[in-house]
């Protein structure tokens, strides 16, 4: 199994981005999420990346985050939804609102995600839901994992979940903390706040 891949960027064409490593060019396919932050063509780049084995091609994905690569081989495993479909996913939506999503069975969000189509969408909330809550899965492990780079809210949102907060209390303690400019210290202190007046 190829994990990562460094190198120099050699071409961009949505979704394919080829990176040359010491000379030998690994052509991986990316979701949108982590295609807009790819440096530059010539540029170094460091890329998590997923082997699928088909019958007729060994496809690589690429991804830029830990989160973003433990969504996609989650939903790859749920019945109906293949490598396609959850790069979609990826491209069309965070990994923190997919999360949001599945917690508050939005299927009316999913579908807007392009070849998401309704049955799809009931299925991933079903299968995905399960998985998100499962008791066995260690604390900051879900699909909620921060990126890096990550704004203020998203990391008060991912360490509301490593504190055990479910996802739909995480963001409506999130959302009583107000708008502002805070820190993402400042926002998980008055997240707990709240949750310790509710």
């Amino acid at each position: 199994m190829i994990g990562s891949v460094r190198g120099r960027i050699a071409s961009k064409t949505p979704p394919q981005v080829m990176v040359d490593v010491g000379g030998v060019g690994y052509e991986l396919e990316a979701p949108m999420s982590t295609f807009f932050h790819l440096p530059a063509v010539g540029a170094e780049v460091s890329l998590l990346t997923h082997l699928v084995v088909r019958e007729d091609a060994h496809v690589l994905y690429a991804f830029a985050t830990e989160g973003e690569r433990r969504l996609f081989r989650s939903l790859i495993k749920v019945s109906g939804v293949g490598p396609k479909i959850a790069l979609a996913l990826l491209s069309g939506i965070s990994v923190e609102a997919f999360s949001r999503c599945v917690v508050n069975e939005d299927i009316t969000a999913l579908t807007k995600v392009p070849g998401i189509g309704r049955k799809t969408a009931e299925r991933l909330v079903i299968e995905m839901r399960d998985r998100l809550g499962d008791p066995g899965v260690p604390a900051g492990a879900g699909v909620a994992a921060i990126p890096v780079g990550a704004s203020p809210e998203t990391e008060a949102y991912g360490a509301l979940i490593a504190l055990g907060y479910r996802p739909a209390e995480a963001t409506r303690l999130l959302k009583a903390a107000g708008p502002g400019t805070h820190s993402t210290e400042e926002l998980i202190r008055l997240a707990l706040q709240g949750a310790n007046r509710s």
